[in-house]
């Protein structure tokens, strides 16, 4: 028994043995080549998974990391400020426009080094252009300034609508056809491609449609202060989704509308969200539709929640800022507020902040221009970031590693090399003293040639010139070669013709063939007309016996 335990024993411990053995066998056979030696195991698994998973780590979570500013592309717009700018959605093509009347089109794709603007024009005269925003598909661009009117043109410029001008003599706004005073700020619709929102220094804003904004407007709406007095907005927005008319005024509210309602009352209203009698440049909604910043004429920054709109979630002062068009946004990624200062005393570069949308704690300052900074465009598909700047320059900061196409394809274009023509050329050799038949003949003079001309009877005579009614040098004209100079020619000679002669034989040819064949008026005046006598003749050779003898 014992015997047979033991053995069973060993049985039962050696069986286990052998199937890892077998396991290992099928693991060797799987490995191709030597295996790895156990020092150099770690470290590469190492290099391979955890060096580049930390350094990935750290990446998404610097936020510094996520500003494309490694290089820039610069766009000479003119000696003003830009005070618009906009990006269609592909972000292919730029529109800017500046206080020097000028509004320019770029295009990425078609730029070569010289980075020049393929169309340029003054859409309002000599009104300077405060706002430019580029509608949900990209086909139109609605430009606005410090005129009362709006146009909507298309990719290329060309005019597609104009708002009409409002009476500025009615006192209630409403029965206007449109502003009557300048429009300060403008923007499309998210989600309906032909609707369009204007707001002014009348006290109103304005909705509109493309099809009919040349007649009049659709809606208007009216901020009212705290007393029920007017106030003028100096920015609008609509929210991400479209339900939501927002806009700033001059009184430091921030006034919200539903977009599905009538416009009499407001859904949101914030009474002191600025100071008073400072004009609010610049208000943006975020990706998601929960937030709001809105950059004050007060030097602050401020962000808000749609869901608790009684005071702000955040704020910053000490932003200094000149310009009413001076923009906030966010960043693609709902992370970061961004805005620019203008140039204070004694500062000589324009600076870029970047604050944590979480705790909004500045996470970065760039200095981007020698100016102002007052527009900023943040393309979420290109991932590259566009300045309007205060020297009349456009800026595009992108990155090659996170950045795609826009300002890339630009930058990446090198000049383009003449080309190398052949030519061959004759070369003439003179020799004076050879002989005739060997002897190249000399090019002559032109003068000579054309002296020689001159004295030509046949090659200097002068072709003659048209002539005209009357004739013209010695020639007398015989008539015109129209079908009416003809007839009245032809005209001319038949009662020419007819003219000659003595009238009474012309009357009395017709005499014998009436008596005889008589048609129209003989046979009606048959039994009334008297007989017809003609006077005869008169004798030539006898005296007149009225004349009196001398």
């Amino acid at each position: 028994m014992s015997a047979a335990g033991a053995a069973g024993d060993a049985t039962d411990v050696t069986a286990p043995d052998s199937e890892e053995a077998d396991g290992q066998h099928s693991d060797d056979d799987d490995v191709i080549g030597p295996p790895v030696p156990p020092t150099l195991a770690g470290s590469v698994g190492d290099e391979d998974g955890g060096a580049s998973d930390v350094s990935e780590d750290e990446e998404d979570n610097d936020p510094r990391g996520w500003i494309p500013h490694a290089q820039e592309l610069a766009l000479e717009h003119g000696a003003r400020p830009v005070t618009a700018l906009a990006a269609d959605p592909a972000g292919s093509r730029l529109v800017s426009g500046g206080l020097d009347y000028v509004l320019k089109y770029w295009d990425f794709n078609g730029m070569d080094v010289g980075r020049r603007c393929f169309r340029e024009m003054r859409p309002f005269e000599s009104h300077p252009i405060n706002d430019v925003q580029y509608s949900s598909t990209g086909d139109r661009v609605l430009a606005v300034s410090g005129s009362s009117r709006a146009k909507v043109l298309d990719r290329d410029g060309l005019e597609v609508a104009e708002t009409p001008r409002g009476d500025m003599y009615l006192v209630d706004m409403q029965r206007t056809k449109g502003h009557v005073a300048a429009i300060s700020g403008a923007a499309w619709h998210p989600k309906l491609k032909d609707e369009f929102l204007t707001c002014a220094s009348d006290g109103t804003c304005r909705i509109w449609h493309v099809e009919d904004a040349a007649k009049q407007q659709r809606h208007v709406v009216k901020p009212r202060q705290a007393g029920g007095l007017k106030t003028h907005p100096s920015a609008c927005s609509y929210s991400r989704d479209g339900t939501l008319v927002a806009a700033a005024c001059t009184d430091g509210s921030l006034q919200m509308w539903d977009h599905r309602k009538s416009y009499v009352n407001t859904c949101m209203l914030v009474r002191d969200a600025h100071q008073k009698g400072t004009e609010t440049s610049s208000m943006v909604f975020s990706y998601d539709n929960l937030s709001v910043a809105t950059r004050g004429g007060d030097e602050t920054l401020k962000l808000w929640d749609v869901r608790q709109l009684r005071k702000p979630v955040h704020t910053t002062a000490g932003l200094f800022n000149k310009f009413a068009m001076t923009d906030c946004l966010f960043s693609p990624n709902d992370q970061l507020v961004v805005t620019g200062t203008s140039l204070d005393r004694g500062e000589t570069v324009g600076q870029l902040h970047f604050f944590s949308r979480l705790t909004f704690e500045k996470v970065a300052q760039l200095p981007v221009a020698e100016g102002h900074v007052i527009r900023i465009v943040w393309h979420p598909r290109i991932n590259q970031l566009m300045l309007g700047c205060g020297s009349g320059v456009c800026k595009v900061l992108f990155d090659p590693d996170k950045s795609h196409r826009g300002a890339i394809l630009a930058a990446g274009k090198k000049k383009s090399k003449s080309k190398q023509m052949e030519v061959v050329m004759n070369t003439q050799v003179i020799t004076p003293h050879a002989l005739p038949m060997f002897r190249e003949p000399r090019p002559r003079s032109t003068h000579k040639q054309i002296e020689k001309a001159r004295q030509d009877p046949q090659k200097s005579r002068r072709p003659d010139l048209p002539q005209g009614k009357s004739g013209t040098g010695g020639r007398v004209a015989t008539g015109g070669s129209t079908l009416s100079s003809y007839i009245m020619r032809t005209l001319g000679v038949e009662a020419k013709k007819r003219e000659e002669g003595d009238p009474r034989e012309a009357l009395l040819k017709h005499a014998k063939e009436a008596a005889e064949n008589p048609y129209w008026v003989t046979p009606a005046y048959a039994k009334t007309q008297p007989k017809q006598i003609f006077q005869q003749p008169e004798n030539q050779d006898e005296p007149d016996p009225k004349k009196r003898k001398t």
